[in-house]
């Protein structure tokens, strides 16, 4: 039977590549051959389209459909090796696409952070063996979106707030305007989605990149899972939803980081594939691409 994706292109017609399209499927094929691993491409144009912030550039529940795309018809005993560049999004549907390719893959996924993998795209990450990181690449804290705002900076305004109007009765009427655009349920939301999160990623982390450490020295691997963690949630350390977390501070907290250097050819490729990505959606009206080895690929795009 054909895909989602399949079926789209029937009903459409063929869509006639760009010369973006060769390029990036040119060197996406080329880091397959020297990985000798599946690789599929997840890739948004946050950042090229910053005035766009249309949903399908986040994470989310259509992406489903692209990863099932690209998963169809591959050798999933080669396992995966996912290109990540996302600026996070719905932590439900984070959860559902982890869970999916954990499934499919059992595991053996590596995941490569050419640039930016944010939030929802960190806890990508760490639900992998391995991650693939270069000096310019970078991973963020993973409290989640309510509202298109981080739960953990409407915690801290609120609660900012109330120790404020606490200290300085004057303080009330210049508070009042901004606690009143919380409803009474969204305190509570951010609470359970912080929650949330941290135990999706601890869960992933005990399950993935620990999982042989905690057999044979619980304690240990426990500690360094709590670490990562506290890095990754704690606003005290991270002060921003959106801070840059580097390579040396992510293998320091200890997350099993292989630096892009240590391979020139490997280095060079992901890169290429990086650029190239960045091309395509800076220069169509694509926002975000899901796509494999083969050019399977499923496109998200928006109406000018």
């Amino acid at each position: 039977m054909p895909s989602f994706n399949e079926i789209q292109k029937e009903a459409a017609g063929k869509v006639p590549e760009t010369p973006y399209d060769l390029v990036r499927r040119k060197y996406l094929k080329k880091l397959s051959e020297k990985t000798g691993r599946n690789t599929i491409l997840y890739y948004s144009g946050w950042l090229q389209k910053p005035g766009k912030n249309v949903p399908s550039m986040w994470i989310n529940d259509d992406d489903k459909n692209g990863f099932m795309s690209a998963v169809r018809g591959l050798d999933v005993s080669k396992g995966l090796d996912v290109i990540l560049h996302t600026p996070g999004g719905d932590i439900a549907a984070t959860e559902s696409l982890i869970d999916y390719l954990d499934q499919k893959f059992g595991g053996d996924m590596r995941a490569i952070v050419p640039q930016l993998a944010m939030s929802g795209g960190t806890i990508m990450a760490c639900a992998c063996k391995e991650i693939i990181m270069g000096k310019q690449s970078s991973l963020g804290p993973i409290d989640p979106q309510i509202g298109g705002l981080p739960a953990s900076g409407i915690l801290s305004e609120f609660y900012g707030a109330n120790e404020e109007m606490k200290k300085d009765e004057d303080m009330v009427n210049v508070w009042r305007p901004v606690i009143s655009r919380y409803r009474p349920s969204l305190i509570d939301s951010c609470k359970k989605a912080m929650q949330w999160s941290k135990e999706l990623a601890g869960e992933y982390l005990s399950g993935s990149m620990f999982r042989a450490e905690l057999r044979q020295d619980r304690s240990s691997a426990e500690k360094r899972i709590e670490g990562i963690i506290r890095l990754l949630t704690d606003q005290d350390i991270t002060k921003s939803h959106d801070r840059h977390i580097p390579m040396p501070v992510c293998r320091n907290a200890g997350l099993k980081i292989t630096e892009m250097e240590e391979d020139q050819e490997l280095q060079d490729i992901v890169l290429s594939v990086h650029h190239a990505s960045a091309l395509t959606v800076a220069n169509t009206p694509v926002v975000k691409i899901t796509e494999n080895q083969d050019g399977k690929a499923y496109v998200s795009g928006y109406s000018a």
